[in-house]
């Protein structure tokens, strides 16, 4: 895994919001022990300076900015103010943690993530959340296509069933090989990152 991580990474955690699988949108389950392993990978963000990036579905309480989105299975959902379109809380989201709004399944589509991830130097974005077959896959597919290495952690994402995760996970994978890997690989390789900092700073 000598290329896992390439220069600057950034942990981006796609809809991990309250509803969970419980939002008008079919989920293969398995929410908590996803949540779960993000909040370790935020954890290990966190003690190591890595820049962690929220992302957050969220539509207008007049619907006027679903467009196709309700052209298939999903129904209405993450509508602003209601108490399930918020952030997840278990994930501890901080007032000064970086927070993108989309009205869109790509986290790039209409908002200002490219000029946050210039800012921040990124190079490798590590994404986890939901649906890995939905936003999470059309996120990584604009990150690689604005030539960030991108990977998806398959334990902490959850598809709309088990064979569109597995399906969107392999997909993802012809698209940059070695881009699946679990939580524990990227929380060894921001503790990496994180203590070859301090060591430089020491010296």
């Amino acid at each position: 895994m000598a290329d896992f991580m390439v220069g600057n990474p950034a942990l981006i955690v796609v809809d991990m919001q309250v509803g969970g699988d419980d939002s008008g949108i079919p989920f293969m389950g398995g929410y908590d022990r996803q949540l779960a392993h993000a909040k370790l990978m935020i954890d290990a963000a966190r003690r190591n300076d890595v820049p962690i990036v929220f992302i957050q579905e969220v539509h207008r309480p007049d619907h006027v900015d679903f467009g196709r989105e309700l052209d298939g299975t999903e129904t209405i959902h993450c509508i602003d103010g209601h108490p399930s379109t918020a952030i997840d809380p278990s994930l501890g989201m901080r007032p000064n943690d970086y927070h993108i709004v989309k009205r869109r399944y790509s986290a790039f589509f209409g908002t200002d993530l490219e000029i946050l991830l210039k800012g921040l130097r990124a190079e490798t974005l590590v994404l986890c959340g939901g649906l890995t077959d939905v936003c999470v896959h059309y996120t990584f597919v604009d990150a690689h296509q604005h030539d960030y290495h991108a990977r998806v952690v398959e334990d902490a994402c959850g598809g709309s069933t088990f064979a569109r995760h597995d399906a969107s996970l392999d997909a993802m994978e012809y698209l940059q090989t070695g881009a699946r890997c679990v939580h524990v690989d990227v929380i060894e390789a921001f503790d990496k990152i994180g203590g070859m900092q301090r060591q430089a700073a020491a010296s």
